[in-house]
């Protein structure tokens, strides 16, 4: 059992989210209970997480993608009625990072992404919002064959198939990582003479900025690519405070 408002406060200390210009509240977006046993994590707020967290008995549900933009205001439709009224009722807290959890260096999307994809290094890049929020890897000696790179995005977004415009070299030596929604970073990716990108959703413009430059292009899926870093999180919380995870999984095709 710990405190809810010592585990907050550690996440920020870990997560350091007022270095990030977010567009989202990130941190405690909605108090539950003070005591936290169980932590349900999940990649995006919604009802059908918060129903599965129920039923695991969860007194905090830790997301990426939480309910709240920065300066929301609009009353609330009966869908946002609902997903509050599940955490109310239950005496649940939701717990959310965006951008800080894309950008950390060792338990963020970005860098767990490099790792899982073998790469040899990496190292902050993509500025977004104040801070790095992507990595730029490498991979060891020659490189990889992009069939080889599609392959290890594919086993690391849980066998989605990934959308993949192979334009650039034969052997993937180097490559940006933005997760989510970063296909506006491509054009950094190509400045930094990167030999290929990966992110999650595509956007129509890339094919031909690719092959134009000479880059591989690879989309994974905005969710696929986004389990990672909340997942690591719950587990780091379990061990430091000794309380029980469980990530939950809600498959989403984009």
């Amino acid at each position: 059992m710990a405190r809810l408002a010592e585990l907050v406060a550690h996440c920020d200390e870990l997560l350091e989210p007022g270095r990030f210009r977010d567009f989202c509240p990130n941190g405690l977006q909605v108090p539950g209970g003070e005591e936290v046993v169980t932590i349900v994590t999940g990649v995006s707020a919604g009802a059908e997480l918060f129903e599965r967290a129920i039923a695991e008995d969860a007194d905090l549900v830790l997301v990426h993608h939480g309910l709240f933009g920065v300066g929301t205001r609009r009353a609330l439709e009966r869908p946002a009625r609902r997903r509050l009224q599940l955490l109310f009722d239950h005496d649940v807290s939701l717990l959310a990072y965006h951008l800080p959890l894309d950008g950390h260096a060792e338990i963020g999307n970005n860098a767990l992404l490099a790792a899982a994809l073998g790469c040899a290094s990496w190292s902050p890049a993509f500025p977004e919002g104040g801070a790095t929020i992507g990595v730029a890897g490498a991979f060891p000696e020659d490189g990889v064959p992009v069939d080889d790179l599609v392959a290890r995005v594919r086993e690391a977004t849980g066998g989605r198939e990934p959308l993949v415009f192979p334009a650039g070299p034969e052997r993937v030596r180097s490559i940006g990582i933005v997760s989510g929604g970063g296909a506006s970073f491509l054009g950094t990716a190509i400045d930094g003479g990167l030999d290929a990108f990966l992110t999650g959703e595509p956007a129509e413009r890339v094919m031909l900025q690719a092959q134009e430059a000479g880059i591989t292009f690879v989309a994974g899926g905005h969710y696929a690519t986004e389990t990672h870093g909340v997942r690591r999180l719950g587990e780091l919380l379990a061990e430091r405070f000794g309380v029980r995870h469980v990530f939950v999984d809600v498959p989403n095709p984009i």
